[in-house]
C-alpha cells in the first residue's frame, strides 16, 4: 500500500506540472480579447448612430453612403497628417515647415466636416444631423474607453 502511494505521489509530482504547464498557456489564449475588426466597428457605430438619432430605416439608407464618403476623405487627411508625425524633422526650419502644414491638413478635415454637414441637411432634417454628431462623438468616446474590453457601446441612455 505504502509503495502505491509513493507511486501515485511521484506521478502526480512530475505529471501535474506537465499539464498545468500545456494547459494554461491554451485557456490563456482562450481568453485574449478580440483584434480589432475595421468591418464590425463600422457597423457598430452605424448601429449606434442609427438608434440614438432615431434614424428610420430610409434615413440611414440615404445617409450612411455621404457619411462614409466624409469618413474616406478624412481618413486620406489624418494620414498625412500621421506621417508627418512620425519624424521630427531635423532643423527648425523644417520643423516650421512641418507645423504650418499640419496646421493646414487641420483646416482641410474642418472643411471636409463642414462640407459634408451641408450635404446631411440635404438627406435629413438639422435636429437629426445634430443627433447624429452627438452620437459619432459619444461612440468614439466609449471605444476609445472601452477598447479591448469587449464592451458594447452604450445602449439608449438619456439625451441631454
Amino acid at each position: 500500500m505504502n509503495i502505491l502511494f509513493q507511486k501515485v505521489q511521484r506521478l502526480v509530482k512530475w505529471v501535474l506540472p506537465f499539464y498545468l504547464l500545456t494547459l494554461l498557456p491554451l485557456s490563456a489564449s482562450a481568453t485574449e480579447p478580440q483584434k480589432f475588426s475595421p468591418e464590425k466597428f463600422q457597423a457598430d457605430m452605424e448601429a449606434f448612430i442609427t438608434k440614438e438619432a432615431s434614424l428610420t430605416a430610409d434615413e440611414a439608407a440615404k445617409f450612411f453612403p455621404v457619411y462614409r464618403e466624409m469618413q474616406h476623405k478624412q481618413r486620406a487627411v489624418w494620414n498625412q497628417m500621421k506621417d508627418l508625425g512620425r519624424n521630427k524633422p531635423a532643423d527648425e526650419a523644417a520643423c516650421r515647415k512641418a507645423i504650418e502644414k499640419r496646421d493646414q491638413l487641420e483646416l482641410e478635415q474642418r472643411r471636409i466636416i463642414q462640407t459634408y454637414h451641408n450635404k446631411f441637411f440635404k438627406v435629413l432634417p438639422a435636429s437629426k444631423v445634430y443627433d447624429v454628431i452627438i452620437a459619432e462623438s459619444r461612440f468614439h468616446r466609449f471605444a476609445m474607453r472601452n477598447f479591448g474590453r469587449g464592451n458594447r457601446p452604450p445602449q439608449n441612455q438619456q439625451k441631454k
